[in-house]
């Protein structure tokens, strides 16, 4: 027994039923003057919900088959960044809160004291420095209106 598939809905056609329409340029076969007429009437079956093309394109009817992918899990890495590398981020991690504040007052007070003996040096020659002949202006220093 050989069975024929509906061309517009995909059902089956058993012998002796169903209706075979024939065009120049080929053979269409309908199970019911349903799928004839929505044929005719140029309806497109991925549009229509019944059609076994539409169920096919929504991915209905078939999740008993098929099971569900698995995803990947995305698994963390730690690595350094541009000046620390891991070992001196995980020792950083581990320090307490007592440790960190005394580091931060060395630091501040290492700041300091190399902030004062830069205002001292600055300071010094400062008062030294004393002009030493006439003031000359830029432009004259450059030769500018010098050789008319």
């Amino acid at each position: 027994m050989k069975l024929e598939i509906d061309s517009f809905s995909g059902y089956r056609i058993y012998p002796s039923k169903g209706r075979l329409f024939v065009r120049g340029d080929s053979k269409v076969r309908f199970s019911s003057s349903k799928t004839q007429s929505l044929f005719l009437q140029r309806k497109n079956p991925r549009k229509i919900a019944w059609t076994q093309v539409y169920r096919r394109m929504h991915k209905k009817g078939i999740t008993e088959e098929v099971a569900k992918k698995r995803s990947r899990r995305t698994v963390k890495h730690q690595r350094g960044i541009v000046g620390a590398d891991l070992a001196t981020i995980a020792a950083r991690r581990n320090q307490t809160a007592a440790v960190r504040q005394q580091a931060r007052l060395a630091a501040i007070t290492k700041a300091k004291t190399e902030k004062k003996e830069k205002e001292a040096k600055k300071a010094k020659p400062a008062r030294q420095a004393a002009p030493s002949g006439p003031k000359v202006s830029k432009q004259q220093m450059k030769g500018g209106k010098g050789g008319r």
